[in-house]
């Protein structure tokens, strides 16, 4: 799965870089631009910039301004206070979603076209709703695996 999904990464990264330099050689070498290649850009790029969030969460590689940490000077202190922050992006995130969700039924309803090339805007609105949901997911699986490691008899025996 996790080959699949950088696969799926790098051919939208590939087309977003694709088509973006098929519009400079032909706007600024051919002084000919190509109408509607903008419009079909966002596309991938919503996609890219969504499914790159969901990756950053399934990797637990966001970023952070772990300040606190400096203070904290155990390891039980690091791993409760990375449990309280993983609960708020949790709240935060499943907040974000439902409002996806109400989108994404907006999308549907109204069935917005795109001005240039009539490409229904419903695909890529939707990946908003879908990459929230992935990355709601993720931090779930996350606060569940920080509860197990403070839950378990053995960190507790060896962090003592």
């Amino acid at each position: 799965m996790e080959q699949k999904f950088r696969y799926l990464l790098t051919f939208l990264i590939a087309s977003v870089a694709l088509m973006q330099f098929v519009q400079v050689v032909t706007r600024y070498v051919f002084e000919v631009p190509i109408m509607g290649l903008e419009e079909s850009m966002v596309i991938p790029t919503l996609w890219l910039y969504m499914l790159g969030a969901v990756n950053a969460s399934r990797e637990d590689t966001q970023i952070r301004a772990n300040v606190l940490e400096i203070f904290i000077k155990t390891e039980r202190g690091h791993q409760i206070l990375a449990l309280i922050s993983e609960t708020i992006s949790l709240v935060i995130s499943s907040w974000l979603t439902y409002w996806a969700w109400d989108y994404v039924k907006y999308a549907w309803r109204v069935w917005k076209e795109s001005p240039t090339l009539y490409i229904p805007t419903f695909y890529h609105e939707c990946s908003v709703f879908i990459g929230l949901l992935l990355i709601t997911l993720f931090i779930a699986m996350h606060v569940v695996k920080l509860i197990r490691q403070l839950m378990s008899p053995s960190y507790q025996v060896n962090k003592v």
